[in-house]
Formats: structure tokens, C-alpha cells, sequence
């Protein structure tokens, strides 16, 4: 059993990884701006926290993270820009607040465009407008990769409700989306990278798996893919 704190538990994405910590037996802690929207029964089985991660202070948000082993933060989204950058930058400086024997593994989100595109020696980032659209994740990458976390970053395709495939019709694909075919300029790598996103699309069960695994490297950017198209 771990001890897990769960920022914004209350979105899509949230509420499957506190479902799936629950199942685990974990004990879950949860940090989200109005405790109402949580799923009918999590009041009785997880310890509530209100705040707003927008403004709380890092100070006061690491003190209610302080003695999880894992912190998982779901809050946040692309459309937000800068906002999305700067509630980041708060959980990290809230993290780094902590001593560090005392910080929780954390786990962040962002999307596929951070994965490398096979072994071309690019990122989705690097593909034409991608970068113009998906900026805010790159950012809170740097900022990751600018800390001593023990950190990892989900990094998915296109999430959607419905039942988990499960662990034998999953795979994490660390760092590095499989590209299949010969190298190609970064101007034609689009269309192949789109292509992928039928085998990059799983439900919102098997993202919030995937955080809770307890076998992924320190530092890493994680994909979820259906099996056919792991490496």
C-alpha cells in the first residue's frame, strides 16, 4: 500500500487514477478546488483537501503533500497556456519546498508531441505547427528537467472513456514513439506521426494505470500505446 496524493482528482483523467489507486488499496489523498464534484462514496474513502491549486501558496501545498509517497498531478490543461505553465511551476516549487527525503515521486501530464519520433533524433515538437499548439508542455518539461524531482510526465495520444484494454493490450513506450519506415525530413514526418494516433488512442483507465506503476524510470516521458504498436 502506498500513500498517494492526487491533484485535481476531480477531472477526467483524475478521477480514473483515483478509481484505480482506490482499487489498489491505496490510501489517497486528494487536493482539488471543490470536493462536491468527486465521485459519490470518495468522501468516505479518501482524506479531501480544497484548494486552489492557482493560488495556493507552494508552502501551504507542500505541507498537505508532505508524507505521501506519490504525488500525482492531473490538474491542468493545454488551453489554459500560461496558465497551465504556471499552476506547474507551483506543484514543482511546492515539491522542491519539501526536504528531500521527504518529497513524494510525482508524476505530471503532457502528450504525445513530447516522445521521440523513433530514432529520427526529433520530437513531435519538432513536426510543422506542432509547437505552436503545444507549447505549454514543453515548457512544463523544462521545468521538470530543471529540478531534482523524482520525476515522470504521461505523455498520451487522444484519451477517451470507455473500459481499460488492460496490461496485455497496453504498452509504455519510454521516451520514444515507434516510428515504422525509413527516416524522412522533419517536413514530411507529419503525416506518419498522425498516423499513429489510432495506436496512441486508450482509454482514460489505462493512462491513469500507467501512473501508478511502480516499474517506470526516474525522469522519464511515458507514452501509452496499444499493443500492436509498442516497440
Amino acid at each position: 500500500m502506498r500513500r498517494v496524493v492526487i491533484l485535481g482528482a476531480t477531472g477526467a483523467l483524475g478521477r480514473h487514477v483515483g478509481a484505480a489507486a482506490l482499487r489498489a488499496g491505496h490510501q489517497v489523498t486528494v487536493i482539488v478546488r471543490t470536493p462536491a464534484r468527486l465521485p459519490v462514496g470518495w468522501c468516505d474513502r479518501v482524506e479531501v483537501h480544497a484548494a486552489d491549486l492557482t493560488a495556493i501558496e507552494p508552502a501551504a501545498l507542500a505541507a498537505l503533500v508532505r508524507g505521501h509517497d506519490l504525488a500525482i498531478n492531473t490538474a491542468g490543461k493545454l488551453g489554459d497556456g500560461d496558465r497551465f505553465v504556471a499552476l506547474v511551476d507551483r506543484v514543482v516549487t511546492a515539491l522542491e519546498a519539501l526536504p528531500p527525503d521527504a518529497r513524494p515521486a510525482a508524476w505530471f501530464t503532457a502528450g504525445a508531441s513530447l516522445l521521440d519520433l523513433g530514432d529520427s533524433g526529433r520530437t513531435g515538437m519538432d513536426l510543422p505547427g506542432v509547437r505552436a499548439l503545444f507549447w505549454p508542455h514543453g515548457a512544463n518539461l523544462r521545468r521538470l528537467q530543471a529540478s531534482s524531482l523524482d520525476w515522470r510526465l504521461l505523455c498520451p495520444g487522444p484519451m477517451l472513456e470507455g473500459p481499460a484494454l488492460g496490461p496485455t493490450r497496453t504498452r509504455l513506450a519510454i521516451d520514444r514513439l515507434p516510428m515504422p519506415g525509413p527516416p524522412l525530413p522533419v517536413a514530411l514526418q507529419l503525416p506518419r506521426f498522425l498516423a499513429q494516433l489510432g495506436a496512441m488512442t486508450v482509454p482514460y483507465a489505462d493512462a491513469a494505470a500507467a501512473m501508478l506503476a511502480d516499474d517506470v524510470p526516474r525522469g522519464s516521458r511515458v507514452g501509452v500505446l496499444r499493443a500492436s504498436a509498442a516497440p
